[in-house]
């Protein structure tokens, strides 16, 4: 059994989290075990598993399966019913259930010397708090190289790979559709002209706890009141260049 320390990657089907597990594995696999883990989450999009199974293949190692065993089925949806709770002050209840519980549930009976997530060279104060908050020795191996999320969305398309289809879809992020965490205007009416089964299930369920999502005007409501050509600011990281995702394949050959 091997004695060396363990570096536990946390992979979220992300492109800067696939870019920091490749970049983890180059820099400290003579010296350490790297392990990369997934939280799944049933309502991401279906093609963050093809995604995954590419950057497995791009990084050579499986990357394991880790869920909270008091939700097996990976269901935000069935979080916010069992705790009648989807978001507020206190925050999500399904990134605690789904991910900070499946990690700890995981660190039980495993082994974790350091720990790696996707944050970017722009993210250093989500890294510096959640080192504060979480009391953990993080390997920020993103900021050390000074890469922004663009720079990791380039390095998986020279690499080969098909960056996730969600962020072709205009969403800022690989995580699930229909976000409970965010408030925007701009957003929701994203996810109601892109999903809008899925707005519509976000609508209902949201009603029938009591959530009010969206801030539209500085006033905070439900998702059926708000009006459909209601915006806001622009969605977070969704600046970046039209050539990345629009670019021909003929025309990056040529």
């Amino acid at each position: 059994m091997s004695r060396r320390p363990v570096i536990a990657v946390w992979f979220s089907c992300g492109a800067a989290s696939a870019v920091a597990a490749k970049l983890t594995i180059e820099k400290y696999s003579a010296t350490h075990d790297i392990r990369v883990l997934n939280n799944p989450v049933a309502e991401e999009d279906a093609d963050n598993v093809r995604f995954l199974s590419d950057v497995e293949k791009w990084l050579g190692v499986k990357i394991e399966r880790v869920v909270n065993p008091m939700f097996p089925s990976s269901s935000a949806v069935e979080v916010w019913d069992h705790q009648q709770y989807m978001s507020g002050i206190a925050g999500a209840p399904c990134t605690r259930a789904l991910k900070k519980l499946a990690r700890k549930h995981w660190e039980k009976s495993n082994r974790c010397d350091l720990m790696v997530m996707g944050f970017t060279v722009d993210e250093e104060d989500r890294s510096n708090n959640f080192i504060k908050t979480e009391g953990r020795d993080l390997l920020p191996v993103l900021i050390d190289a000074g890469l922004t999320k663009g720079d990791c969305f380039m390095i998986l398309l020279e690499a080969g790979i098909t960056l996730p289809r969600i962020y072709q879809l205009g969403y800022p992020n690989a995580n699930c559709i229909g976000c409970v965490k965010a408030t925007s205007p701009t957003y929701w009416n994203h996810v109601r002209k892109v999903h809008p089964a899925v707005f519509a299930q976000r609508a209902e369920q949201s009603r029938r706890i009591g959530a009010k999502l969206v801030r539209h005007k500085g006033v905070r409501m439900f998702l059926d009141e708000l009006p459909p050509d209601a915006t806001g600011r622009p969605m977070k990281d969704m600046n970046f260049e039209c050539g990345i995702f629009c670019q021909p394949r003929d025309e990056e050959a040529a």
